[in-house]
């Protein structure tokens, strides 16, 4: 089996995946896709914090409770599909000879907000925030039980730090990023790069 590591890229309704071994240091892109965590026509699971805030916000009043609970019904439909798609992703791997080693999450200054629900009720442009919040929380349980490392990467240093580990100059990585696209397709935007940097930084260091 070759070791591979995954590079999660939270977006709107899941997150970015790309599969990267690095054999010999020289990465191979193995999978680029998306991880969902909403339902077709679900948008409890696609923005449970939207919702409860509208919940709030409504003209008539709305009881905080029953957006706690939204929110709670919400984030456990995520889960479940969080942890059942990385098991499908993990064993399609697996099937085709690579083993997930390592998972890098990018995350970014924002980790210090730790009632996601309250934070989401104080301003209205909050809730998209909470819900990248959200997801992350949501992908690192998944990540445990698919057995893989998790590495949490922040996304504002990550090229920085691809500097230092892969000892190469950021117009190099760059290009290289841009090659490795171009044997994978479309969409190969900045969620597919930032996705793959990470995968391929963090699973350099565990080969």
């Amino acid at each position: 089996m070759t070791r591979i590591g995954l590079g999660f890229r939270v977006v709107r309704g899941g997150s970015v995946v790309v599969g990267v071994s690095a054999d010999e240091r020289e990465p191979r892109v193995v999978l680029s896709t998306l991880l969902a965590t909403t339902g077709k026509d679900d948008r409890l699971s696609l923005e449970p914090y939207h919702v409860a805030a509208e919940m709030v916000r409504s003209a008539d009043g709305g009881d905080l409770a029953a957006a706690a609970a939204a929110v709670a019904k919400g984030r456990r439909r995520q889960e479940q599909l969080a942890t059942d798609g990385l098991n499908d992703i993990v064993n399609e791997l697996q099937g085709r000879g690579y083993e997930p080693v390592v998972a890098a999450l990018l995350v970014n200054r924002a980790g210090w907000v730790s009632d996601l629900l309250a934070y989401s009720l104080s301003f209205p442009d909050h809730p998209p925030v909470a819900e990248g919040l959200a997801l992350r929380e949501v992908l690192r349980p998944a990540i445990g039980r698919a057995g893989m490392e998790l590495a949490e990467l922040d996304e504002k240093s990550l090229p920085d730090l691809a500097t230092k580990r892969l000892d190469m100059a950021p117009a190099e990585i760059e290009a290289r990023i841009k090659a490795l696209g171009a044997t994978v397709g479309r969409p190969w935007r900045k969620e597919q790069k930032l996705a793959c940097l990470s995968a391929w930084v963090s699973v350099i260091v565990r080969n």
